[in-house]
């Protein structure tokens, strides 16, 4: 049974824009709401996904975010995992040819993939796709005809291709092919909408011209920003190190966001929350005229954004404890201990325990932490990795802002 559409296409139309970076086009999209209103007839919304990785992070989470919209407001969202594409490697924004993942590979963090994705959307109203059920059974002649649609030059005037191109770096025909399958994904499904951050505008793109010269109805475009990592500068990357995962820990998300600037936290509030467009307005007024402090705006997202993935009460319970810790300065009751001998001198090694914790994840990693003085025993900056503690004792050990653990010391 189809899903009741009950706000009126002007206001969907309102909601969807916030956060957005393009929509094309926008009148075609107000049209396809009025008629999808009137008619009582979901829009087909497309979200293509290749499992190259098995990890999420929020920054992926903000199209995702979008896709829930419209979800809630009552269309048909059509989640495409990507184990035929992925086979071949989107290069897009790549300066090189991504390797080849096995089938094993891809389906394995196709299932990953998915457990994550339904912390955000409804999953018995999300229909999830292979387009391996489709692209595996095109014949080669239908692959001819479909290759015939598109030419060298449209598609060598993508960012990636040119820039390879002008620099002499190899672009292999299987590259071109990616762009074309994306496209026909949109066609067999029939998209009314298809979803994407910026850098794919070129292959949603492809898709919308590759349905209308099919005969179909083109699809419109909801392209999302790029997110900002932790830093405020460059884009959420887990290579960067900037990022928040939605798998992490809810007192870890929690911590994460509190520990961005100002400015970050009204781009989070935009493409993030879920309060909808007048609530963010009004946090946007209340922070301008004072009567929002910054830091009780930040703790509000940080806890919305665990609610997200965690629950209610995780969320709670992650502010509770952040309160305790950091704004009264107080030490939890409930730290992890770890048990940790002395060596012949009489000293702990941090870095060992560093990494026993999981607090981070190479030995160059805790020797930097050290140097900035981010490392602190019973709350004292401590720059060497070798520190003299007395057996019999016990210390708390704080890394960072957010790591916290009680040392218990044996001889």
């Amino acid at each position: 049974m189809a899903n009741k559409i009950t706000v009126s296409p002007e206001e969907q139309f309102q909601e969807i824009k916030v956060g957005v970076s393009e929509i094309i086009d926008e009148g075609e999209l107000l049209g396809k709401l009025k008629r999808s209103f009137k008619t009582q007839t979901p829009l087909r919304v497309k979200l293509g996904a290749d499992p190259s990785s098995p990890d999420i992070h929020i920054g992926h989470t903000v199209v995702l975010s979008k896709l829930k919209m419209l979800q809630d407001f009552g269309h048909h969202v059509i989640f495409i995992i990507g184990d035929f594409t992925a086979r071949i490697g989107d290069p897009t924004g790549k300066s090189k040819t991504r390797p080849e993942l096995s089938t094993g590979e891809v389906l394995a963090n196709a299932e990953t993939y998915q457990s994550q994705i339904f912390r955000i959307l409804d999953q018995e109203k999300t229909e999830v796709v292979y387009n391996s059920n489709w692209l595996d059974k095109i014949n080669p002649m239908d692959f001819i005809r479909l290759l015939a649609t598109r030419t060298v030059q449209q598609l060598i005037v993508r960012d990636d291709f040119a820039k390879r191109f002008k620099e002499n770096s190899p672009i292999y025909l299987h590259e071109f092919v990616y762009p074309i399958l994306q496209g026909y994904d949109s066609l067999h499904l029939k998209a009314d909408i298809e979803m994407g951050g910026t850098d794919q505008r070129f292959n949603l793109l492809l898709g919308r011209e590759m349905q209308r010269q099919a005969g179909q109805e083109a699809q419109c475009l909801i392209l999302m920003p790029l997110l900002e990592g932790l830093d405020g500068v460059m884009k959420m990357s887990k290579s960067l190190n900037n990022y928040i995962g939605i798998s992490e820990e809810p007192r870890e998300i929690f911590g994460k966001t509190m520990s961005i600037t100002d400015e970050t936290m009204l781009r989070f509030y935009d493409l993030l929350s879920r309060k909808g467009r007048d609530a963010i307005l009004s946090i946007r007024k209340r922070l301008s005229d004072g009567t929002l402090h910054p830091m009780d705006a930040k703790k509000d997202l940080a806890q919305e954004l665990v609610e997200h993935y965690w629950g209610k009460d995780a969320a709670t319970e992650a502010r509770k404890r952040f309160e305790e810790t950091f704004s009264d300065k107080k030490i939890p009751t409930d730290l992890p201990e770890h048990v940790v001998k002395t060596d012949g001198e009489g000293r702990v090694n941090l870095v060992d325990i560093s990494l026993a914790m999981g607090f981070a994840q190479t030995r160059s990693e805790v020797r930097r932490i050290l140097s900035q003085n981010g490392i602190r025993i019973d709350g004292q900056p401590v720059n060497s990795e070798w520190q003299t503690l007395s057996p019999g004792k016990s210390y708390v050990m704080k890394q960072g802002k957010l790591k916290m653990c009680k040392l218990i010391v044996r001889i």
